[in-house]
């Protein structure tokens, strides 16, 4: 059996679907027994959350209970902030687990995982255990909070590393910011691991389509949704715009004094979300930030649209799959939607690199190597 750990974030996002694809592949693809721990941030108290981030994690007995409860063999933990921490991964391995910690953001040195301050710019002024430039730019919103986050992260960074016998990114460059941000040694030797899509269009729509962009984004500064707008009201191409944050009024009054066409669809469903791909005929991610994997692109891919994206973090990964252009270039931004949406068989081959790199049947044999090697091998020091 493998036991997955994951302590949701306040407001759920990606990494919140990324274990639940894992769970699925671990259970429909691997044929194992798989159990998920969760536990909720939104469900827990300031005061306890600064508690368990300062003690390194609360209750770890669950962690081992349920280890001895299910015979895991493998214990898979991804988000441990603020309740699970280095404890949790420290039971597992007294109660006869190995153990792999999966880290699908910058949280090991940023407070808030994203290496983006709060002006929406890229920032890397905390450093291995150095993590207070994150209270001085208040980077969690509330100075007691950033000075609780920047303790925990300074006391337990190199724990929660050395509990782990197997460390698991989701791209290179995710790997090479964290060895840049000074991470403990070892994250450097990290096995890159994908991200599993689990949806994929048998084909590329045949139909001819009016051209029309789309964005699945947080609407926030980081993720460049400004940049699309403008790129498409130059280029004027309809852009559909799927998610929500906090600059979609600054994003509507954009749209509107540029006289673009632009539809806010909101947060939707997987469902809705497929139908208005299915309208589209090409998705833009402009990013700003240093992404760790790009899933936005890879499942637009695997919907069979093609992809402009810029060329910063793990996107850059995507060369010779998506179109890339410069961060905040809009000219050729809008010159590279333009292009991909009338190009007949870009859908095709991009249904096609999406296959290769994030089918089922590509990271299952992946994710089951890696297990088997952590399960033969010798525990960590």
């Amino acid at each position: 059996m493998i036991l997955f750990l994951h302590n949701r974030y306040r407001v759920s996002g990606g990494e919140e679907r990324v274990v639940e694809d894992l769970a699925w592949l671990v259970r429909e693809r691997l044929g194992e027994d798989v159990e998920v721990l969760e536990r909720d941030s939104a469900a827990v108290g300031r005061a306890r959350a600064a508690l368990g981030l300062l003690r390194g994690g609360l209750a770890p007995e669950e962690v081992g209970d349920a280890v001895a409860r299910g015979g895991a063999r493998i214990v898979h933990a991804h988000n441990l902030h603020p309740t699970l921490g280095w404890r949790a991964l420290a039971a597992a391995r007294a109660a006869g687990a190995r153990t792999v910690l999966h880290l699908h953001n910058y949280r090991l040195v940023c407070a808030v995982g994203t290496c983006v301050n709060p002006r929406g710019e890229d920032c890397v002024r905390c450093h291995g255990r150095a993590t207070l430039p994150g209270v001085r730019l208040n980077c969690r919103g509330s100075r007691v909070e950033a000075a609780t986050y920047a303790a925990a992260l300074a006391a337990h960074q190199r724990r929660m590393v050395e509990q782990a016998d197997a460390i698991v990114v989701p791209s290179v460059a995710a790997r090479e910011r964290l060895v840049a941000l000074g991470a403990p040694a070892r994250v450097g030797e990290a096995t890159v691991l994908g991200h599993v899509v689990r949806r994929f269009a048998a084909q590329p729509p045949a139909a001819p389509r009016p051209p029309r962009a789309i964005v699945t984004s947080r609407l926030a500064r980081e993720k460049g949704v400004d940049l699309a707008i403008a790129a498409c009201a130059a280029a004027a191409l309809p852009l559909t715009i799927c998610g929500d944050g906090p600059l979609a009024g600054e994003l509507r009054a954009q749209a509107a004094a540029l006289g673009a066409d632009v539809a806010f669809a909101g947060r939707v469903d997987e469902d809705a979300l497929a139908r208005l791909r299915a309208e589209a005929t090409v998705a833009l991610v402009p990013s700003r930030a240093q992404e760790t994997f790009g899933l936005a692109a890879l499942e637009a891919m695997a919907a069979g649209l093609p992809v402009v994206a810029t060329r910063v973090g793990a996107l850059a990964e995507l060369e010779g799959d998506a179109t890339l252009v410069a961060p905040e270039d809009v000219t050729a931004l809008a010159s590279a939607v333009l292009a991909a949406s009338g190009d007949p068989s870009a859908g095709a081959r991009a249904l096609v690199a999406a296959r290769r790199r994030a089918a089922p049947d590509v990271v299952a044999p992946r994710l089951a190597a890696l297990y088997d090697a952590v399960a033969a091998g010798p525990p960590s020091a």
